[in-house]
């Protein structure tokens, strides 16, 4: 009994020390700004000032509008892509099936700053830059979640799609008719993973966007905060960044019991 209640009074403490900042940054949105570097947690009076001025002074709501297309646009296509390569290479046999799956793991240790510049003259001569384009292409495909799709799929059993040949449906009819309604949990944290990431992509939109009205949310409040748009005031700071971070939370939240379930239940399995 003793254990159990240390175990939970560690968790509690760990569970204070992790939301703490984040119960900070919010009040601090809302508190006028003489009071934020205070030392009180609780604001003597609510106040919208800082959101008012981050909606007046820079277009979130067009940058909000773009995160959301070309990360729903991004995580759509890595979910379909990924699949079919997840697919194939834990239940087609074919030669180099080994050779491939080795050059994905190598791709994936390459750092995205070796290949920038080579991809952004790519852009440069397709003639994307200052287009959507230039924002989805180069994220359209992750060997992360075709590593994640093939141990998942690994688990199927392998009687359930011999069941479904035998039945005459092709391979692309049992992904999506069989396997992918057993995939759930794995669906839902890949789909986590790349909306996560790709929201949160803010060197890549710096370099090939410049036209305002399509940066995205990371780009706009690194601008803002950074270029000097927010003047100093640190409470306008918070408010872009909790304006960003709020779709992010909520979906987590949302999702998080299928995004554990996965991520236990998906071991690294040859």
């Amino acid at each position: 009994m003793m254990k159990k209640m240390l175990l939970y009074l560690a968790l509690v403490l760990g569970a204070v020390v992790f939301l703490y900042p984040f119960v900070w940054m919010t009040l601090a949105t809302i508190k006028p700004e003489m009071e934020i570097l205070g030392s009180g947690l609780w604001p003597s009076r609510f106040t919208l000032e800082s959101y008012r001025q981050v909606v007046t002074k820079i277009p979130i709501f067009r940058a909000l509008l773009n995160s959301i297309f070309v990360s729903t646009v991004i995580t759509a296509s890595v979910l379909f892509f990924s699949s079919m390569g997840g697919y194939a290479l834990a239940r087609l046999k074919f030669r180099g099936r080994g050779l491939m799956l080795n050059t994905i793991l190598f791709t994936m240790m390459i750092p995205f700053q070796l290949t920038m510049i080579p991809l952004y003259i790519l852009m440069i001569k397709l003639h994307w830059t200052d287009t959507y384009m230039a924002l989805i292409v180069p994220g359209m495909l992750s060997g992360f979640g075709i590593l994640l799709f093939r141990q998942f799929f690994l688990t199927i059993p392998q009687a359930l799609i011999d069941a479904a040949r035998v039945d005459g449906l092709s391979d692309y009819q049992i992904l999506f008719k069989i396997v992918w309604p057993l995939s759930k949990p794995i669906i839902i944290t890949v789909g986590i993973i790349t909306f996560m990431n790709t929201w949160n992509e803010a060197l890549w939109p710096l370099i090939v966007i410049r036209n305002q009205s399509l940066m995205t949310m990371p780009q706009m409040v690194t601008i803002f905060t950074v270029g000097g748009m927010a003047e100093s005031q640190l409470g306008v700071k918070l408010a872009a960044s909790m304006i960003m971070a709020l779709p992010v939370f909520v979906a987590y939240a949302f999702f998080q019991r299928y995004f554990v379930e996965s991520i236990a239940g998906t071991g690294m399995k040859g």
